[in-house]
């Protein structure tokens, strides 16, 4: 019975050792006394209690320290609790304070947490970028369209990272500016004489203002020859102009067609006067039977005439 109670009780150390070597990083502590980085066992039990992962904070604080960096144990927790990468911004540090780039760590944490990539900016401020912007379509004053493509030589700006447009204001104020510059031109000749005009009167303009990069340069790689856009404007507006003046003629013809059919009824309606006249001047004895018989042989006559002629015009036409 008492070899149960020695093994049960042996259970139960073993157990605790491992909880206790579970929750407590004794190897972290270990590895953070080496480097003579002083964290204490308690700090790192304490951050076990603020569900914060201690090598997160106590690995790019040994890096730190090696590097030379002067960083506080709760500065780094600080920003793991705010959701920062302390990992990213510890080698941002590093990397600006070898590239002789003067950052501190408050601006690099408020980056960090603003969404962007600290080290990639440090490393673009070190190494600056090069963006090709898409073809831009611009039309010279003679209507010839011109494609241009350009590339353009950026630098991180750490001081306006935070709060500063991205590289799609760039691209946007760039091909901006090469339209303008190009539907200035008399001609498409001379931007092909001269596109270096394009990239001075670009530059000139202070695109990068209010944006997290600074505009090193603005090379033109390309520049083709596209449509004939003032001929097709011209074909577009002689075919308007001809649909109008086809629309005018059709309403002309309608109009002519609707007056003469008005006419041709106020003739009816006159002619359907007449035999109401003939009646009322027989009633009323302004004219005889007589005359009534021969206005009747006499039109009956016309009409014979009619008939003929016309059988006649036909067989003259026949012949």
């Amino acid at each position: 019975m008492g070899n149960i109670w020695w093994i049960v009780l042996l259970c139960i150390i073993g157990l605790l050792v491992i909880l206790f070597f579970t929750f407590v990083p004794v190897g972290l502590w270990v590895s953070s006394l080496a480097a003579n980085v002083k964290v204490s066992i308690f700090n790192m039990i304490g951050m076990r209690l603020r569900r914060v992962k201690p090598a997160k904070i106590v690995m790019p604080l040994i890096k730190a320290r090696k590097a030379g960096l002067d960083m506080a144990v709760n500065q780094l927790e600080a920003h793991y609790l705010a959701g920062g990468n302390v990992d990213n911004v510890v080698n941002a540090l590093i990397a600006s304070e070898r590239a002789g780039i003067e950052l501190k760590f408050e601006k690099a944490a408020a980056i960090d947490l603003a969404g962007r990539n600290v080290l990639e900016a440090v490393k673009m401020s070190v190494n600056p970028k090069v963006i090709e912007t898409p073809n831009v379509s611009a039309v010279a004053k003679d209507g010839i369209e011109l494609l241009v493509k350009a590339r353009v030589t950026v630098r991180a700006d750490l001081e306006r990272l935070v709060g500063g447009a991205g590289e799609a204001t760039i691209l946007a104020r760039i091909g901006e500016g090469i339209v303008t510059t190009v539907g200035s031109a008399n001609s498409h000749k001379e931007v092909l004489e001269n596109p270096d005009d394009i990239s001075k009167r670009v530059l000139s303009k202070g695109l990068d203002s209010g944006t997290a990069f600074e505009i090193l340069s603005i090379d033109i790689a390309d520049i083709d020859v596209g449509r004939n856009i003032g001929a097709q404007l011209q074909s577009l507006q002689a075919e308007a102009d001809k649909n109008i003046a086809q629309a005018k003629a059709e309403e002309r013809r309608a109009m002519a067609v609707a007056k003469e059919q008005e006419m041709r009824a106020y003739v009816v309606e006159a002619e359907a006067e007449v035999p109401k006249a003939m009646a009322y001047a027989l009633r009323e004895g302004k004219i005889g039977v007589m005359d009534y018989y021969e206005l009747q042989n006499l039109k009956a006559d016309t009409e014979m005439r009619e008939t003929i002629g016309g059988k006649g015009g036909e067989k003259e036409t026949l012949d």
